[in-house]
């Protein structure tokens, strides 16, 4: 069971010796199998490929369109009447913002550094751990991609929000008098969202792909039109036109940059996604579709604006003909709950992560597809997703309200991200510190001025994601302290494996017909359970298993290394079983591969043996009062281990177990 159990939890090493010594009944036999997480391999780089990429993939940052340029426009237009140069500098910042933070930081560099295939801000975390020695660096990079996690929860929140009450907001081109109803349908929408997720990824998503393939042709095309009547706005794409708005506004382009930067949501979503896809599909979709079609509408709607300043109230919308105004609000609300889904999904993925390496409290996941270990649905973590949401449009009733919380979200995972590929790019791809210096500082600058520029939106909305962040990470330390002490406690108070299988031939314990399995986080010593079921049944089973959950810092177990099975004596087996944080465990599943290493395991006769704690404080508290309230509510309020581990309920015996802490 992992650490963060109620009973077991995991083991440091990574295998389990005989402990402290002593020596046991026979020489222990020690086998490792499991083959059934298959190589990554490549996804061949098909149309298929390319339109899933598209559903999935570019959802947040192919709906950025609706509030990037509107919200930077606007607030240049609270500083000064804002001239067509003005337009000019704003557009060649966009355009330079989606060249360099995704297509050069995210595309050409950060999606080289895949874990096993996979992608993701924990991933990264994972990569920059094992390439490092230090235990306090390793430590401190723990805690950057927690931090980056904590901030991609708040972009999962904050991106269903404001998506659709952007688009939603379209309507009052159209109908000036919908204003009162933007509100109540952006929450209709939203909840029926989240309503949908147990349906899970795979069908809610079957029209994903066609859908954003309709709607990225139409930002080009809307885009392109508007640029063959006024071409002049193609003289953007010079980033002289982005420093000599820099140099003539100063403060005013620096705040401006704040709203500049949700042209490049979603971006994160390029290397989180990379398991799925692969980064072949990823690419070619940005490089040759989704960026080309991006540039071409907010060029589009720069011309619009400098050509009509009455364009200024929603540039986006004004593009498109009166005539295709509603139909292109109901696409953009197609469009929008795409892009929410993409940051759902890849919060259920995020979460199930952090569960497995130990940072949260077990939840139920459901697997909502039997082929797919990836589609999972996280009704808790759901629900906390939606009030949240919800509240968000409650409280700031608008898309460019929204955008000042958005922001801080979006640049605090950027520069996690940049920290963290220092590290990589130096000790795992052997570049040279001129060269990392030479690539990541001047990226670095560019997150934390864009970070900056959405910190003086604190006080208007970006004090959101911050206290959110800081609230889970003070919840993921608590847990992951909260969960070691126990396991030192339990280390502690146990009895030594070795003594109790050199005593047990002496002992006068009566076998009796079965197999007992008894879950234990602590593989050196005898799990509190086994004593307690001696204490009171005075009876072991003919057949033993001591199970130990062990999760890996790495998104799947090595083929052919997923179960260890050491012999200890006769008909008694330590058995751990491996899982990356990508992974959810199936305890009866992965025994019964026990049968091929000669280990006869019946599922329908096996009697699982867990410890509930009773979790007290010691007289010498290795934690603050506040802290242990915290770590004991999440506890209380975990999900049972038999569920989480797939355990059958029928079969289960549990002990309770006093610990203090």
């Amino acid at each position: 069971m992992t650490e963060n159990d109620t009973s077991p939890g995991v083991p440091e090493a990574s295998s389990a010796p005989a402990a402290n010594g002593h020596a046991a009944a026979k020489p222990s036999r020690v086998t490792e199998f499991g083959a059934d997480q298959p190589q990554h391999e490549a996804p061949p780089v098909g149309f298929a490929a390319l339109l899933g990429v598209l559903g999935v993939v570019y959802g947040d940052i192919g709906t950025s369109p609706l509030y990037a340029l509107r919200s930077t426009v606007e607030m240049v237009s609270g500083h000064h009447a804002v001239q067509n140069a003005d337009v000019l500098g704003i557009e060649s910042l966009i355009f330079w913002t989606l060249i360099i933070v995704v297509t050069i930081k995210y595309v050409m560099l950060v999606m080289r550094a895949d874990h096993n295939g996979e992608g993701g801000i924990l991933a990264l975390t994972s990569l920059a751990q094992r390439v490092t020695t230090d235990m306090k660096m390793r430590l401190i990079l723990g805690l950057v991609g927690i931090a980056g996690a904590c901030l991609f929860f708040g972009d999962g929140i904050i991106t269903p929000a404001i998506s659709v009450l952007s688009a939603i907001e379209g309507l009052e081109v159209s109908v000036p008098g919908a204003r009162d109803f933007v509100i109540p349908m952006a929450i209709a929408i939203i909840i029926g969202l989240f309503s949908m997720q147990w349906l899970g990824t795979g069908k809610v998503g079957t029209i994903f792909g066609p859908v954003m393939l309709l709607w990225f042709g139409s930002l080009g095309i809307m885009g392109l039109l508007e640029v063959l009547h006024h071409p002049g706005v193609l003289f953007a794409i010079s980033p002289l036109y982005a420093i000599e708005f820099i140099i003539q506004h100063g403060k005013v382009s620096f705040l401006a940059l704040g709203s500049v930067v949700l042209c490049v949501t979603g971006a994160e979503a390029l290397y989180a996604d990379m398991g799925h896809f692969g980064r072949q599909p990823i690419r070619y979709a940005w490089l040759f579709f989704v960026l080309p079609m991006l540039v071409l509408n907010y060029l589009g709607q720069g011309a619009l604006v400098m050509n009509d300043p009455r364009a200024l109230a929603n540039p986006f919308f004004f593009l498109a003909p009166h005539s295709m105004q509603i139909p292109l609000v109901i696409l953009s609300t197609f469009a929008t709950v795409i892009a929410s889904q993409a940051g759902i999904s890849g919060g259920f993925q995020v979460c199930r992560q952090l569960i497995q390496l130990g940072y949260l409290p077990r939840m139920r996941i459901v697997h909502t597809n039997a082929e797919e270990e990836g589609q999972i649905y996280l009704p808790d973590f759901n629900r906390f997703l939606a009030v949240g949401a919800i509240l968000l449009v409650i409280a700031f009733r608008s898309s460019d309200a929204l955008a000042a919380a958005y922001g801080i979200a979006v640049t605090g995972t950027f520069i996690c991200t940049t920290g963290l590929c220092f590290i990589v790019f130096r000790k795992m791809f052997h570049w040279s510190v001129q060269a990392v210096c030479a690539t990541f500082i001047p990226l670095m600058i560019i997150d934390v001025t864009f970070f900056s520029a959405n910190a003086l939106k604190i006080p208007d909305g970006g004090w959101v994601p911050l206290m959110l962040g800081c609230v889970l990470t003070l919840m993921m330390t608590t847990w992951k302290r909260g969960r070691s002490l126990i396991v030192a406690r339990q280390g502690q108070d146990s009895l030594p494996m070795g003594s109790f299988i050199a005593r047990l031939p002496q002992s006068r314990t009566t076998r009796v017909p079965g197999m007992a399995v008894f879950m234990t986080a602590t593989p050196d010593f005898v799990p509190p359970c086994l004593l307690h079921n001696l204490k009171h049944n005075k009876v072991l089973h003919d057949h033993v298993l001591f199970v130990t959950i062990q999760n890996l810092d790495q998104p799947e177990a090595d083929r052919g290394h997923r179960v260890m099975v050491e012999e200890l004596a006769h008909d008694i087996y330590r058995v751990v079983l491996r899982y990356g944080f990508m992974e959810t465990p199936n305890v009866p599943r992965a025994l019964e591969d026990l049968k091929a290493n000669g280990v006869d395991f019946d599922p329908t006769q096996a009697s699982y043996f867990i410890s509930r704690e009773l979790i007290t404080r010691s007289s010498v508290p290795k934690m603050s009062h506040w802290r242990m309230a915290l770590f004991m509510f999440m506890a209380r309020n975990a999900t049972p281990a038999t569920e989480f581990f797939r355990i059958p309920m029928d079969r289960v015996i549990e002990l309770g177990v006093k610990v203090a802490i």
